[in-house]
């Protein structure tokens, strides 16, 4: 049976790479920059001023000079003054103002007294200001033309301000997917309707639509299937047709009502794989369809699906996007675990920090995989790999935080 590594590099070698298209600046947060943004001048594109206070030359101030005389004002946004070829006079600054052509420095209204328009700076601060000082050279930051975001990015505010800052007013991005979340099962009744002792409210498909949406994949829409063959097959060839990735939950292992193999089969949906070594999820079933639509079908176990949400289709969906690889975070455990059966396990935690600020992962398993609600609390899950048994504290493994 299939490694988690050896399951994840299949999905991954088939899945297709995304299209890419102009996003605005506006709408851009959270999605995959294909085309690296660069500086189309100077940053900053002037020397800019850092401090309110009042603008000149620094020579003045090392000859001993320590009144002068004001003979204008500059804020930010307007041209700039010139200082003229006088060594007594100074320009009042604004943080932001460009510097006045003459002034090579700016002496802090704190440091200064003001009598009408002149300007005593203290003796004690008179020799400190040197050129440059309280000024935000020209290109100190980036020189036109240097990459300030390379392609690969997921656009948080601190990248969209800098494309802002860059004149972009469009960027291209890759194309989200329309994404299908199936819930299979007779047993499921909606949230709000009357529910018998023998039935189960539906969660699935609700908890995997809200962590695509906080993964950056809004475009998600929700469907339900009952146990009859025929609906499911007719019901899926519609659903296949009209989005680009599909998933679904329940009905993939060996029960007599587990019919979504044999359908997707039908449907020439191609299976790539059908069982992992892992639990939660060991029947986890993948496919592609004819028209390379990429098929993820969990176990109905909610904490099946939901961890293998995280394990497989969102790395899938970013590999896809042309997201840059993310190193695994590793993480010591906070307590010993032992796991004898011969497969991965992907154990919920809860990170915490010691006495010495070092992050650990505190073991919070689940009663069973349908156990839910006991993910509420917890940070991620750590994978322990198969063919060891016992895992010390200490022990640093791989960890994937929920979204």
């Amino acid at each position: 049976m299939l490694t988690p590594a050896e399951a994840e590099k299949l999905i991954q070698a088939v899945l297709s790479p995304a299209g890419t298209e102009d996003c605005p600046l506006a709408e851009a947060h959270g999605r995959v920059l294909r085309r690296e943004i660069r500086a189309d001048r100077d940053l900053p594109p002037f020397d800019r001023v850092t401090m309110d206070g009042y603008a000149l030359r620094s020579v003045a101030l090392a000859e001993g000079r320590r009144t002068f005389r004001v003979i204008g004002v500059q804020a930010a946004g307007m041209i700039p003054r010139k200082l003229g070829a006088q060594d007594d006079v100074c320009i009042e600054i604004m943080t932001g103002a460009a510097r006045p052509e003459g002034a090579d420095c700016v002496v802090p209204y704190e440091d200064v007294t003001r009598a009408g328009d002149q300007i005593t700076v203290a003796a004690d601060v008179a020799k400190r200001p040197t050129a440059g000082s309280a000024i935000h050279r020209r290109g100190s930051d980036h020189e036109a033309a240097d990459l300030i975001v390379p392609a690969g990015i997921r656009l948080g505010g601190r990248e969209i301000a800098v494309a802002a800052a860059c004149g972009c007013e469009t960027i291209a991005v890759a194309v989200r997917p329309r994404v299908a979340v199936v819930a299979t099962g007779d047993e499921l009744v909606e949230p709000g309707m009357p529910v018998a002792p023998h039935q189960i409210r539906r969660s699935n498909d609700y908890g995997l639509r809200a962590a695509l949406a906080a993964a950056g994949y809004p475009g998600v829409e929700r469907f339900h299937l009952r146990d009859v063959r025929e609906e499911i097959e007719h019901r899926l060839w519609h659903i296949l047709a009209e989005f680009d990735v599909v998933l679904l939950t329940g009905g993939v292992s060996k029960g007599k009502f587990d019919y979504l193999p044999a359908v997707l089969e039908c449907l020439q949906v191609k299976k790539v794989l059908h069982g992992i070594a892992q639990r939660p999820g060991k029947p986890m079933w993948f496919g592609v369809s004819a028209r390379r639509t990429p098929v993820f079908a969990f176990p109905g176990n909610p904490a099946a699906a939901y961890t293998g949400l995280h394990r497989y289709v969102l790395p899938a969906l970013a590999r896809a996007a042309g997201a840059t690889d993310t190193p695994v975070r590793r993480v010591p455990l906070a307590e010993a675990v032992t796991f004898r059966p011969p497969l991965a396990y992907f154990l919920p935690v809860r990170l915490e920090a010691d006495a010495v600020g070092m992050i650990r992962a505190r073991p919070d398993p689940l009663n069973t995989s349908g156990d839910f609600a006991g993910l509420v609390g917890t940070d991620g899950f750590v994978e322990l790999p198969a063919g060891q048994e016992e895992f010390p504290a200490g022990y640093v493994a791989d960890f994937r935080p929920w979204i």
